[in-house]
């Protein structure tokens, strides 16, 4: 272990992230057109260099020296007596140096006009910020579904990363105001890579085309597998029919969500119940609302497993309300009673202020009966 490893341990630094060599684009493939200047200087260099200690009899290092002063044309003079031969020779190796100068600005130019070392920087810089991110969500494809998503994960503080093939995808994302992009196939694991779907909480494909979102979620489910993900990704997608519903949902998507299904639904709830849905609509879909509902997962090791939904006080302590329990099977038991036994690895709906929401969450990760029941 070197010093400099031994230092890095002792203050406990950490070094950033970096993306995996294999993605980063080649930079230096674009630095081929300038090979032909690099060799041209060199070979003036050695010209002139020769050429001195030939025809004026310098020394090595004036011979260099005055080399580069001439091809260079800084104007220093001559450092020693130069003959007719000589000067004829300095003339021959300006010229020679201003034309190489010039091959190599038309050739820079050229090359910044193509814009390919350009997008290649930019693709590095990008990939290099991608990888610091973690708890990110990966959002495939750019359209009207994906700008009002990420609306909303912008309003909520939640990284994403939009992935699109298009090539104007730089343009849009800076209309829009996306904040990390990739130009590529959402589907291919390159762009898995590139998006860093290792450290992401899960993935979101909102393609019109079904056969999009196939490919995107068997190759997510496959990623996991041969990436040993430890945690599956939370795989969100949107189908337009039932039947597309029950196809995501098969090839391993968490939740599919039907536009038409969903229109339909709250449509009937405005005619229908136009009080209760005035309620959710100022309540629970609005982001500055003090309220908002939440599903809170039991452990196995929960103190609460067991025990009676009123023994747990959750109203006096965190003044949250209970209005769903979701069974270890998926059985949903809407408004439980008081006498309802809290179950092994189910799922609380609650209602509450996101404070209250945050002390359910640790009253019941507790293993221990809270000491906060004490005084209730």
């Amino acid at each position: 272990m070197n010093l400099t490893t031994r230092l890095r341990n002792f203050l406990h630094w950490e070094e950033s992230p970096k993306p995996d060599p294999s993605i980063l684009p080649d930079f230096y493939s674009n630095l081929h057109a300038f090979r032909l200047p690099v060799i041209f200087t060199v070979v003036t260099m050695l010209i002139g260099t020769m050429g001195y200690i030939i025809i004026d009899d310098f020394s090595l290092m004036d011979a260099i020296y005055q080399t580069g002063v001439t091809f260079t044309t800084v104007g220093f003079g001559e450092i020693a007596p130069i003959s007719d031969a000589g000067r004829i020779f300095t003339i021959t190796l300006i010229i020679m140096g201003f034309a190489v100068f010039s091959m190599a600005v038309g050739i820079m130019v050229t090359e910044l006009n193509r814009g390919h070392l350009i997008n290649t920087l930019k693709e590095r810089s990008m990939l290099y910020k991608i990888a610091r991110l973690k708890k990110h969500f990966v959002v495939c494809y750019h359209n009207d579904y994906t700008i009002e998503v990420t609306q909303q994960l912008r309003a909520n503080h939640i990284p994403f990363v939009v992935i699109d093939p298009r090539e104007d995808i730089e343009e849009i994302a800076e209309k829009y105001k996306y904040p990390y992009f990739i130009q590529d196939e959402p589907h291919t694991e390159r762009s898995m890579l590139k998006s860093h779907l290792s450290s992401a909480n899960g993935l979101i494909t909102l393609s019109s085309s079904i056969a999009d979102n196939i490919a995107i979620i068997a190759s997510v489910r496959l990623f996991e597998k041969e990436h040993f993900i430890p945690k599956p990704y939370n795989v969100i997608s949107a189908a337009e029919t039932e039947s597309d519903v029950s196809k995501l949902k098969k090839l391993g998507a968490d939740t599919v969500v039907s536009a038409t299904k969903l229109t339909a639904q709250r449509i009937t709830a405005m005619a229908a119940r136009p009080d209760m849905e005035n309620l959710l609509e100022e309540f629970l879909y609005q982001t500055d609302t003090p309220l908002d509902m939440e599903e809170i997962f039991v452990p196995k090791y929960s103190w609460m497993v067991l025990r009676k939904l009123k023994e747990t006080h959750l109203r006096q302590i965190a003044n949250v309300a209970v209005v769903g329990m979701t069974k270890k099977e998926g059985k949903f038991v809407p408004m439980p009673d008081g006498n309802k036994l809290v179950t092994s690895e189910s799922k609380l709906l609650v209602i509450g202020t996101q404070k209250g929401i945050n002390i359910t969450k640790g009253i019941v990760q507790k293993r221990q009966k809270p000491e906060e029941l004490k005084y209730v």
